[in-house]
């Protein structure tokens, strides 16, 4: 936890900061770009370019907008509900994570819930905007993180905090089934499906490089085995049979052996590396 220094006249004293480091800097650059649209004549041109454009990712390969989105908002309310509620959940699982660590978990729900929205929307042209596919996966993750703290709803009401996330979750699910209003529940809904799956089975794409490169190593060492187990047995049962012959001539040997003979020669063959 980030602590500030207070010093008063006899008494030293500690407190808990009120801005963790990566909350600051979010909040900081979102109401800056905000403002920046807001004084901006071309609030639109802002929108279809780094909004979340489904259409427009893929036919005109703006690949950057599921990143971009997360940072423009629709108005001065949208803006600042989904800051305040990314301050007072964020700020402790920033505590608890460490700041690298819970910047890569808002991103990993902020741009995957954009993602997974317009997976559902291919030739949507309808800009979404918002950081609200991280915010709920926050949330989410305060709910898993702390499922036994008290939230209070619209401020007098109490109630766990794994609860109110179950509710919020439910809201979105039955509300991305309506398409006629200007909130995207959708997104909403993914970034705490994303978040959950990142908690509970993160993806590590270093750690799954090595998982399947060893994967694959143990499989040619495995393999390699089994023919060279395969190898040495018909060599023993080749100098078998070529010791009967040496001992009682070629006629001695049966008709399975002379079979095993020919196989047992010709896989061998095949076998030897030319230099």
């Amino acid at each position: 936890m980030k602590y500030q220094f207070q010093s008063n006249p006899g008494q030293l004293s500690y407190k808990p900061s009120l801005f963790t480091d990566a909350i600051k800097t979010l909040i900081s650059v979102n109401f800056a770009i905000f403002i920046l649209q807001s004084i901006s004549s071309s609030e639109i041109m802002f929108f279809s370019n780094f909004g979340l454009v489904p259409k427009l990712v893929w036919s005109q390969l703006k690949i950057w907008q599921p990143f971009t989105y997360m940072f423009f908002h629709g108005d001065i309310w949208h803006v600042l509900i989904n800051m305040f509620v990314l301050w007072m959940f964020g700020s402790e699982l920033e505590r608890a994570w460490g700041k690298k660590n819970f910047l890569h978990f808002y991103f990993i729900t902020g741009v995957g819930s954009g993602l997974g929205t317009m997976l559902f929307g291919l030739q949507s042209t309808v800009p979404i905007v918002g950081a609200s596919g991280a915010i709920y996966g926050v949330l989410l993750a305060y709910g898993v993180m702390f499922p036994n703290r008290t939230v209070y709803l619209y401020g007098i009401i109490p109630i766990k905090s794994i609860w109110f996330v179950i509710g919020i979750g439910l809201i979105a699910f039955f509300s991305s089934f309506n398409n006629f209003t200007n909130i995207s529940h959708l997104t909403h809904l993914f970034g705490m499906i994303i978040g959950y799956l990142y908690l509970k089975r993160p993806i590590h794409l270093r750690s799954l490089w090595f998982s399947v490169f060893k994967k694959v190593l143990e499989y040619r060492i495995q393999n390699q085995e089994k023919k060279i187990s395969y190898s040495v047995e018909m060599e023993r049962d080749l100098n078998s049979i070529l010791d009967k012959i040496n001992r009682e001539g070629f006629k001695s040997l049966t008709q399975e052996e002379e079979e095993r003979l020919y196989k047992n020669s010709k896989d061998l063959s095949k076998g030897k590396k030319k230099d």
